[in-house]
């Protein structure tokens, strides 16, 4: 009687770790992420280029994930580029080559400018961070 009643217990438990084990992998591809933007002069004259840092920051890392960048400027007037020389232009989407990287805005007009930029990664998730900048006039800084 004891013996089959250690078969029947075996027997549970090795059914019970059997029905336990499941084939599929949980591979999570899709992690939250936020830019980081260094503080950046709020002051530019029509003609000055403005450098600001920023950095994607994630909560996991997927190898395949890829990054990309848009920017829309609702006032004022200026062109943006990115630290390898590429000129953005508005509401084009644009690949990131790095996590960490440099934006240059060159005012081209005297009113108060606005930008807002976008940063996308390959699962649809998007982060937007707006910069603002106040004119002041070649004349005001003398």
């Amino acid at each position: 009687m004891k013996r089959f009643a250690s078969y029947f217990l075996y027997t549970i438990l090795i059914a019970s770790i059997v029905c336990a084990c499941n084939d599929s992998l949980d591979i999570t591809q899709k992690y939250a992420f936020d830019v980081l933007a260094m503080p950046y002069p709020k002051r530019v004259v029509e003609g000055e280029t403005v450098e600001m840092r920023l950095q994607i920051v994630k909560s996991g890392d997927y190898a395949e994930t890829k990054f990309y960048i848009r920017y829309f400027q609702p006032d004022g007037k200026g062109e943006l580029r990115l630290d390898d020389g590429r000129v953005l232009t508005p509401n084009d989407l644009f690949p990131l080559k790095k996590d960490e990287f440099r934006l240059y805005y060159t005012s081209q007009c005297t009113d108060q400018q606005n930008l807002d930029v976008y940063i996308e990664d390959s699962w649809g998730q998007v982060v937007q961070k707006s910069f603002s900048f106040s004119n002041e006039s070649a004349e005001s800084e003398e």
